[in-house]
C-alpha cells in the first residue's frame, strides 16, 4: 500500500513538472501558429551563431557602394530624422512587390511556390537584441540581385536626386527615384538582409552604412524556403519601433490596403490553471498516517482519487496578429460590392461608428487612370466650421494600394472638406512623392474630375435616383467614367412615386442641414462650378410650410410676369415673417425666400441671378412688380410726391444726416413707414452680422444704423396724412417734432435696424406720454412729508418707573427650597 501511495505522489510531481516545462517553452498563437518562446521573438530564422558569423566574415565578398548611394545614405542618416517612420512603409511596399512577382510567376508554374504556399509579410522585434525584422515570402533575391539592387540605384537621374536632397533636405523625395530601401538607415546602424530565390542558394547581405557592404552564402542553409528577411539593428533613438502598438499603427496608416496579409508579432497576457503542489503533499502525508488495521478504509483509499487543487497563474503569449484586415474594395467591380461592404469600408476609413449618407464609386480613364470611392458622412463633425480654414478633405491617395499622402493641401476645394474617400492610381508620374503632392497638370486633372464627381453625387442625392452620367464637361479631355452612385439600394423610390409637394429628398435635407454652409461657400469661391452649386442650394420661404425648397422649385412656381427671385434677410424666420416688407408680397400672393443664415446674403451677392432670374431684396429701394402698369404707377407716384412734399422736405431737414432721403412709396400696405437701403448698401441684417464680427468698427459707419438708408412713407396711411398736416401747420412745434422722430424710430426698428440713440428716444416717448395724459409739464411733485410722532410726557414716564419699582419680585420655587 505504501508503494502505491508513493507511485501516486511521484506521478503528481511529474505532472506539475511537465506543466511548468510547457509553460516556459511552448505557447500556441492564433492562425494555427505555434510559437516557441525563448527570447520573446517568433517567426524568424534562427539567429547566426558565433561560428556562423565567423564563416560569413571569412567567406563574404566585399563590395563598394555606388558613389551616389553612399552620399544618399549620409544625407538620410544626418538630415532627415523627422520623417524616419517612412522606412517601414518602404520595406512593406518592396515586400508587396516581391509577393506580387512570385504570385504572377506561379500562375504559369505553381511548383515555384514549393513548400512556402502562404504569401504574407511578418514583422517582429527583439528588445534583447535591439532588432526589428520584416520578413516576406516573396520571390526573393539571388546573389546577383542583392549586389545589383542594394548596392546601386539602377535609375538614371540618381545624381540629380542626391543633389536635390542635399539642397532641400526634403524627405518627400524618397520614393521618387526608387531609393526607398535606403530609408532603413534613418533608424538602423546596421542592416542584414537574408534572401532566398528559387534560382540560387540563400545569401546574406550586410552593411553598416559605410562605403561598402558584404555578401556571403548563408552557412545555415535554406532556412527561409523562399523570400527575404530584413533585420534592422536599431539606433538608440529608434527604440520606439520595438513597440507593437506603434508598429500596428504605422501599418494601418501606410499599408492598410496592401493585398497580402501583414502580421505583427504581438504579446498578450493570459491566465491559466495549474495544480497547487502545496495542496497535494498534505493529502499524501495524511494517507501515510491512516491506520493499516482497517481493511475497509484501505480499500476505499485505493479507489479514491486525491482531491486536486489548482491555482491561477499568468503568462505572456506571442501571437501573429493580422493588421490589414480591411480590403481595398475600390479595386473590385462595383456590382459585386454590397451596401454593407461600402458601409464597413467607410467606418474603417473614417473611424466612424455611423453609416455614410451616400457615396460614389467610379473609375476614371484618359490622361490619367485612377479609381476612387468618395463618401459623404452621415453627420458633420462638431468642429467642422470652427477649424474650417485648416481642415482638408479626408482623402487618401494611394499608388498601387500604398499610401502616398493623407493630408492634402487644396487637393479638393476647401468647401468640400467634409468629403471622405480614397483615390488609387497605378500610373502617377515619378515626380509625385510619397509625402507631398507637387502641383502639376496630372494632379490638376485629378482634382477637376474629383470635384465633378462630388457635385454629381450631390445632384443625384438631391434628385432621388436616376443613373449618374458623364456630362462631358472636362474641357475636351478624354474621360470615360464608370460610375456607381450609391445611396442604400433599398431607399431609391420607384418611378412615379415622387411626392410633388415635397420634391426635395429627405436624405438631401439631412445633408443640407449638416453641410449647407459648405455649398454656400462653394458658390462664393468656385466660379467654375457656381451653376451646379446653385442648384444644390436650399431655402425656406413664406410658401414652403417650413420645408426646404430649391431654386428650381421657386422658379417653377413664379408668376408669369415675375422676373425676379424675391428674398428677405433677417435674424430668424419669425423675424422675417413679421417684417413689414412682406405686406405687399402677401397682397400679390408672391413667394419670398427667407435668408436667415449668416452666409445667405453673401451667397446671393456672388450669384446675381439664377436661370436668368435676378435676385431682388424686398428690403432695398427700387423694387418693382411686373403686374403693374408702369405709366400709371409713375403718374400716381408723382401725385403723391406733390401732395406730401411739405412732409418729405420737413422730415429730411429734421432727420438731417440720419437718412439719405425721404420718399413716398406703395411698398407697404398696413405700416405707415419702412426704412430701406440703397441697391448697393448694407441691409439691416448684413449690418447686424458685420457688427457682430470680432474686428468690426463699433464706432464707425456700420454703427450708425440707417445713415445711408431711405425712409419710405405709406401715402395711404392716416398717421402719414395727419403728420403731413402737422408739419404744414406747426413745423416748429415740439410735439410735431417728437411725433416725427417717433415715426423714424418705429420705422427703424420695425425694418430690422438697431437703434443707437436710446436716451433721446426715451425722452421723446415721455414727452408724448405727457401730451396724451394732458399734463402741462413734467416737473416733479413735492416730496411727500413724513408725519412727526409726539414724544410721551415726562410725568407719564416717571409714573411708569414708580409702578415698576413697586412691583413684587418674582421668586423661583427652587430658590425658596
Amino acid at each position: 500500500m505504501a508503494k502505491q501511495r508513493g507511485s501516486r505522489l511521484w506521478l503528481s510531481l511529474l505532472l506539475v513538472a511537465v506543466l511548468a516545462f510547457c509553460h516556459s517553452s511552448v505557447h500556441v498563437g492564433t492562425n494555427a501558429e505555434v510559437s516557441i518562446e525563448t527570447e520573446g521573438v517568433v517567426g524568424r530564422t534562427p539567429s547566426l551563431t558565433v561560428d556562423e558569423l565567423e564563416t560569413v566574415q571569412a567567406t563574404g565578398e566585399q563590395f563598394e557602394f555606388q558613389a551616389e548611394v553612399s552620399r544618399l545614405m549620409d544625407i538620410l542618416i544626418n538630415s532627415l530624422y523627422k520623417t524616419k517612420e517612412i522606412f517601414l512603409r518602404e520595406l512593406i511596399s518592396n515586400a508587396s512587390d516581391a509577393l506580387d512577382k512570385i504570385r504572377f510567376l506561379a500562375l504559369s508554374n505553381d511548383k515555384l511556390l514549393g513548400k512556402v504556399k502562404d504569401l504574407d509579410i511578418r514583422i517582429s522585434f527583439d528588445k534583447d537584441a535591439n532588432t526589428l525584422t520584416i520578413r516576406d515570402s516573396g520571390v526573393g533575391m539571388t546573389k546577383k540581385d542583392l549586389v545589383a539592387n542594394l548596392g546601386t540605384v539602377a535609375k538614371s537621374g540618381t545624381a540629380n536626386f542626391v543633389e536635390k536632397m542635399q539642397r532641400s533636405g526634403d524627405a518627400s523625395l524618397i520614393g521618387q527615384f526608387g531609393v526607398g530601401f535606403y530609408s532603413v538607415y534613418l533608424v538602423a546602424d546596421r542592416v542584414r538582409v537574408v534572401s532566398k530565390n528559387n534560382d540560387d542558394d540563400q545569401y546574406i547581405w550586410e552593411s553598416d552604412a559605410n562605403a561598402s557592404f558584404t555578401v556571403a552564402k548563408d552557412p545555415r542553409g535554406n532556412t527561409l524556403g523562399r523570400g527575404t528577411e530584413i533585420t534592422l539593428f536599431l539606433k538608440d533613438d529608434a527604440k520606439e519601433f520595438q513597440n507593437q502598438d506603434k508598429l500596428k499603427g504605422l501599418v494601418s496608416r501606410y499599408s492598410e490596403f496592401i493585398t497580402f496579409p501583414i502580421y505583427v508579432n504581438a504579446s498578450s497576457t493570459e491566465t491559466y490553471e495549474v495544480e497547487d503542489e502545496e495542496a497535494i503533499e498534505p493529502e499524501a502525508d495524511a494517507d501515510a498516517e491512516k491506520s493499516e488495521d482497517s481493511e475497509e478504509l484501505e480499500a476505499k483509499e485505493e479507489d479514491a482519487t486525491p482531491a486536486k487543487k489548482t491555482k491561477t497563474e499568468t503568462r505572456t503569449v506571442w501571437n501573429w496578429e493580422r493588421v490589414n484586415e480591411v480590403k481595398a474594395i475600390w479595386t473590385r467591380p462595383k456590382e459585386d460590392i454590397s451596401d454593407d461592404e461600402y458601409h464597413s469600408f467607410y467606418k474603417s476609413l473614417k473611424k466612424d461608428s455611423q453609416d455614410p449618407l451616400t457615396w460614389i464609386h467610379f473609375k476614371a480613364e484618359g490622361e490619367i487612370e485612377f479609381k476612387s470611392i468618395l463618401y459623404i458622412p452621415g453627420k458633420a463633425p462638431h468642429d467642422l466650421y470652427s477649424r474650417f480654414e485648416n481642415k482638408n478633405a479626408d482623402i487618401k491617395l494611394y499608388v498601387r494600394k500604398v499610401l502616398i499622402s493623407d493630408d492634402f493641401e487644396d487637393f479638393l476645394p476647401r468647401y468640400l472638406n467634409f468629403i471622405v474617400g480614397v483615390v488609387d492610381s497605378d500610373d502617377l508620374p515619378i515626380n509625385v512623392s510619397r509625402e507631398t503632392l507637387q502641383e502639376n497638370k496630372i494632379l490638376r486633372v485629378m482634382k477637376k474630375k474629383l470635384v465633378r464627381k462630388v457635385l454629381e453625387m450631390l445632384r443625384k442625392l438631391a434628385e432621388e435616383g436616376g443613373e449618374a452620367s458623364d456630362d462631358g464637361e472636362d474641357d475636351d479631355e478624354e474621360d470615360e467614367l464608370e460610375v456607381a452612385d450609391k445611396k442604400s439600394k433599398d431607399e431609391v423610390k420607384a418611378d412615379g412615386e415622387e411626392d410633388e409637394e415635397d420634391e426635395t429628398n429627405e436624405e438631401y435635407n439631412k445633408f443640407w442641414e449638416s453641410f449647407g454652409k459648405n455649398i454656400k461657400l462653394g458658390v462664393m469661391d468656385d466660379s467654375a462650378n457656381r451653376g451646379k452649386l446653385a442648384k444644390l442650394l436650399r431655402f425656406k420661404s413664406n410658401k414652403s410650410d417650413g420645408k426646404w425648397i430649391s431654386l428650381d422649385q421657386y422658379v417653377s412656381r413664379m408668376k408669369d410676369w415675375q422676373d425676379s427671385i424675391y428674398y428677405i434677410a433677417g435674424e430668424s424666420i419669425e423675424a422675417c415673417q413679421k417684417s413689414p416688407f412682406l405686406e405687399q408680397i402677401k397682397a400679390k400672393d408672391l413667394e419670398v425666400l427667407y435668408l436667415v443664415d449668416t452666409l445667405d446674403e453673401y451667397t446671393v451677392q456672388h450669384m446675381p441671378e439664377f436661370e436668368s432670374k435676378k435676385f431682388t431684396s424686398i428690403s432695398k429701394e427700387g423694387i418693382k412688380f411686373g403686374d403693374e402698369d408702369e405709366k400709371l404707377v409713375q403718374k400716381r407716384d408723382k401725385l403723391y410726391a406733390e401732395k406730401f412734399q411739405t412732409l418729405t422736405d420737413g422730415l429730411k431737414k429734421l432727420y438731417a444726416d440720419k437718412i439719405s432721403k425721404v420718399t413716398m412709396s406703395q411698398r407697404v400696405v398696413d405700416s405707415p413707414a419702412v426704412m430701406v437701403t440703397s441697391q448697393w448698401g448694407y441691409s439691416a441684417n448684413m449690418q447686424r452680422i458685420m457688427k457682430a464680427q470680432t474686428f468690426a468698427d463699433r464706432h464707425g459707419g456700420l454703427n450708425s444704423g440707417a445713415s445711408s438708408a431711405i425712409l419710405e412713407l405709406n401715402p395711404r396711411h392716416p398717421i402719414i396724412s395727419k403728420l403731413n398736416q402737422l408739419v404744414a401747420d406747426k413745423p416748429d412745434d415740439e410735439e410735431t417734432k417728437d411725433l416725427a422722430w417717433l415715426l423714424y424710430d418705429a420705422a427703424l426698428v420695425n425694418s430690422g435696424f438697431d437703434m443707437n440713440d436710446f436716451d433721446h428716444f426715451a425722452a421723446r416717448v415721455y414727452r408724448i406720454m405727457k401730451g396724451s395724459m394732458g399734463l402741462e409739464n413734467l416737473e416733479l411733485e413735492p416730496e411727500i412729508e413724513v408725519p412727526v410722532e409726539e414724544e410721551p410726557a415726562a410725568e407719564e414716564e416717571e409714573e411708569e418707573t414708580e409702578n415698576l419699582d413697586e412691583a413684587e419680585p418674582i421668586v423661583d420655587e427652587k430658590d425658596e427650597l
